[in-house]
């Protein structure tokens, strides 16, 4: 997969995804101030979320508007009202979009809406998400997948049937250059229910790019990802910690998502190839191995034992394999103390 200049893929650093969301708190001045912290930690690109309030619910009051899982940050919350408090101004995008060209962050969003879909070609949108709740909005992914742009999907509560789907959707309009991320779409979400083992069932089964969308506390499911195949994470980001923003509960300060970049990165430097022996480096250490030492002076005729052969450090001596072997045998020649082993010293 490729976003602008950035190839995305297992044999290249994973592309980490700090997603903006409504963590603004409404300022744009703040969310400028995202961009930037976003930038300094190390992340490959900012996401923004775009969608027309309208579109995305209606201004409804009734209990079916109304979240009442006691687990989530938003219990209580009125979806219409929630929306509005943490949607992106249209309004700011084009400064947001400009303010990251200029300091080298790619720049993209999650689009929930046709219109605006629209809105975003006019500005040129490098790449798209579909987030988690609109993966069964078939309609707007079809238009999606129809700009030919790179296009990112969380499969957050989708059946593997229903991933199908959206996978033939995007082979229908011949846009191969997509991403499946594995998400769980509960915040925040619990690791035990993250199954980040199911990136290498994704991988397997649609042969594309495949990530993290995380939604837990912390960086330890995130970093693990990348173990199992992941070259995509995204992990929401905020100003300060506990600072009030909608997504707090689950985003990281720019410290904990400087740190998350660092240790993907590490997890990713780590994996390597499929390789047993010594590395390039363990070569220096192979001489501080064991082998087989003189640990007393000895003459001529006597016989080898646990007294006068030893296994130590350094590794100059005989290969330990064959000190059982040896004792009992008898020298040839005489040894002193801290002689590394050598087979022509006994007599055969």
């Amino acid at each position: 997969m490729k976003i602008l200049n950035r190839k995305i893929s297992k044999t290249n650093p994973p592309f980490i995804i700090a997603e903006l969301s409504g963590n603004h708190k409404g300022s744009l001045v703040r969310a400028l101030k995202i961009v930037d912290k976003a930038k300094a930690a190390g992340a490959s690109a900012i996401k923004l979320q775009t969608f027309d309030l309208n579109e995305m619910t209606i201004n409804f009051k009734s209990k079916s508007f109304v979240i009442n899982d006691k687990a989530s940050p938003w219990y209580k919350k009125n979806l219409y009202q929630l929306y509005k408090k943490a949607q992106t101004p249209k309004i700011w995008h084009k400064k947001i979009f400009e303010h990251s060209k200029k300091i080298g962050l790619i720049c993209f969003s999650s689009v929930f809406d046709i219109k605006s879909l629209a809105f975003l070609e006019k500005l040129n949108a490098p790449a798209y998400k579909i987030a988690s709740f609109e993966n069964n909005h078939y309609p707007l992914i079809e238009k999606v997948a129809a700009t030919k742009k790179p296009v990112i999907i969380s499969t957050g509560m989708a059946k593997i049937d229903e991933i199908k789907e959206i996978v033939k959707i995007f082979k229908l309009k011949k846009n191969n250059n997509f991403a499946l991320l594995k998400c769980t779409s509960s915040y925040p979400a619990n690791p035990k229910e993250s199954n980040i083992i199911a990136i290498k069932t994704l991988n397997e089964k649609f042969k594309c790019e495949v990530g993290l969308s995380d939604h837990t506390c912390g960086i330890g499911a995130a970093v693990a990802s990348i173990a199992v195949g992941a070259s995509i994470i995204e992990k929401h980001i905020m100003l300060e910690k506990n600072d009030g923003s909608v997504d707090q509960a689950f985003s990281l300060n720019p410290l904990e998502f400087k740190n998350l970049v660092k240790e993907a990165n590490n997890a990713w430097l780590s994996l390597g190839k499929k390789y047993l022996g010594p590395t390039k480096n363990e070569k220096n250490t192979l001489k501080f191995r064991r082998s087989i030492y003189v640990i007393k002076n000895s003459k001529k005729g006597d016989t080898l034992s646990n007294q006068n052969i030893k296994i130590i450090r350094p590794s100059y001596g005989l290969h330990p394999k064959y000190f059982n072997k040896l004792i009992g045998k008898k020298l040839k020649k005489t040894v002193r103390k801290g002689m590394p082993f050598k087979m022509n010293m006994i007599k055969i």
